[in-house]
């Protein structure tokens, strides 16, 4: 009776010790690293076609039948054309449980590859009327192969499912073309998370500047809100030699680009999180000798907690009508200007339940609670109606530094095939194991 008592109370630890880290018995059943490795090839191959043939926001045609082709082959139940060039796919597990969706962005970007790869970029576009070189200088193309390499596991292993898994290919993540819309916005709005309805959603993004290996994380504001701005300054046109004859709206302009620049190290508390406003173009005038009678300020403000970004939507009209009025001129401020992106926000009750997945997946010494960052995701329309994780997956080769690796949306842009296994065996770690926890 001892004995028998004795090895039901092992396993009862060892089961609340495989629960505490996250791994249910279900899930420790399947070895997705061997999964992982069976796909790896696949993956490269995938992430290959589309880095040779990218196309722009809006404009993912070709990339959408070939990801439709795959989820078909599967034998997934796949809608297309969502926000346009949106592929979408169901996975069934024929059980209850959870519909976890897991998300790809699809589109390229107006940059020449710089990079001696033979899948090289060699593919030409159209952008605001110009035609421009296209390239995927982001690490779109390695977003979509990973997903592709999750959805294949996932319906090997469909009986081990519990539930529903919704897979979300999305275009325009970069922003769709002048007089268009796209993207994340675009989808929640024509119902991508309804029917069935998303319970959480996953998404994960390669980072140039990460070694190989490594995910990196951010409970609560990971990415920032991004809000463009306009102002247009009027003034009274006059002669540069009789500039008292004036309302100078340059004058004007270079008063207001300093002043609104105190709001962040004036009146923002950085020591929550950084906060930014940028003036990014100025335009005014055509002579040396004419002091104009209009300027134009076009920038972005970049804010990681609602706080500050209420605080900046009140204070930059205050400043701006103020400075104006001061100097005699009038203003007009148009906020947001032509989109704007929430703040990138991990759950953080979603991020602490899925912390021993990553350190199961990646190796605790491997996942790193990472700093945020001001540039923007528009993955935030997602979770703003539904709780979401978002993370970043290591490609930089182990023999680069970090210092000498190409930055993200530059002709150089390079990440090593090698990072993406993790990346699969996250998205398939992620919908296993919050399955197994709801």
């Amino acid at each position: 009776m001892f004995r028998k008592n004795l090895v039901a109370l092992t396993l009862a630890s060892l089961f609340t010790f495989s629960t505490a880290i996250g791994v249910s018995a279900s899930a420790a059943s399947v070895d997705v690293d061997t999964l992982a490795t069976n796909v790896e090839p696949d993956v490269i191959k995938w992430r290959h076609h589309f880095h040779q043939y990218p196309e722009l926001s809006n404009r993912e045609f070709k990339t959408a039948e070939y990801i439709e082709s795959y989820l078909t082959s599967l034998g997934l139940e796949v809608q297309t054309g969502i926000a346009k060039t949106g592929v979408v796919a169901i996975l069934d597990s024929g059980k209850p449980g959870p519909v976890v969706a897991l998300r790809a962005d699809m589109d390229g970007l107006p940059v020449k590859e710089q990079n001696d790869l033979p899948y090289r970029s060699e593919q030409m576009g159209e952008y605001n009327g110009n035609e421009v070189p296209v390239m995927h200088a982001c690490g779109h193309d390695t977003h979509m192969a990973m997903l592709m390499g999750a959805a294949k596991i996932l319906t090997d292993i469909k009986g081990q499912l519990k539930g529903k898994v919704k897979f979300i290919f999305q275009p325009a993540e970069e922003g769709a073309p002048a007089g268009e819309t796209g993207g994340a916005e675009v989808m929640v709005k024509e119902g991508v998370l309804k029917n069935p309805d998303v319970d959480v959603i996953f998404g994960l993004h390669i980072n140039a500047n990460t070694d190989v290996g490594k995910v990196r994380y951010k409970p609560g504001g990971t990415m920032a809100a991004v809000d463009p701005f306009k102002i247009v300054i009027h003034g009274k046109q006059a002669h540069g030699a009789y500039p008292w004859k004036s309302v100078d709206p340059v004058v004007t302009a270079a008063q207001m680009i300093m002043s609104i620049q105190t709001i962040v190290s004036r009146e923002i508390k950085l020591i929550d999180d950084a906060a930014v406003v940028s003036v990014g173009s100025i335009h005014g005038g055509n002579r040396s000798n004419i002091i104009p009678n209009e300027v134009e300020l076009v920038g972005t403000i970049r804010t990681l907690n609602k706080a500050a970004r209420e605080h900046i939507y009140e204070a930059l009209p205050r400043k701006v009508k103020g400075i104006a009025e001061s100097m005699g001129a009038k203003a007009e401020l148009t906020l947001p200007l032509d989109y704007s992106y929430p703040i990138t926000f991990n759950d953080p009750e979603l991020t602490q339940a899925m912390l021993p997945t990553m350190q199961r997946t990646a190796g605790a010494e491997n996942t790193l609670l990472s700093n945020p960052v001001t540039g923007a995701e528009d993955f935030s329309f997602f979770q703003e109606k539904v709780p979401g994780l978002y993370v970043w997956v290591g490609g930089k080769p182990l023999d680069v530094s970090e210092k000498d690796s190409p930055a993200h949306h530059t002709p150089e842009f390079y990440v090593d095939d090698s990072g993406m296994k993790l990346g699969v065996k996250l998205l398939t770690n992620f919908t296993l194991d919050y399955m197994e926890q709801h």
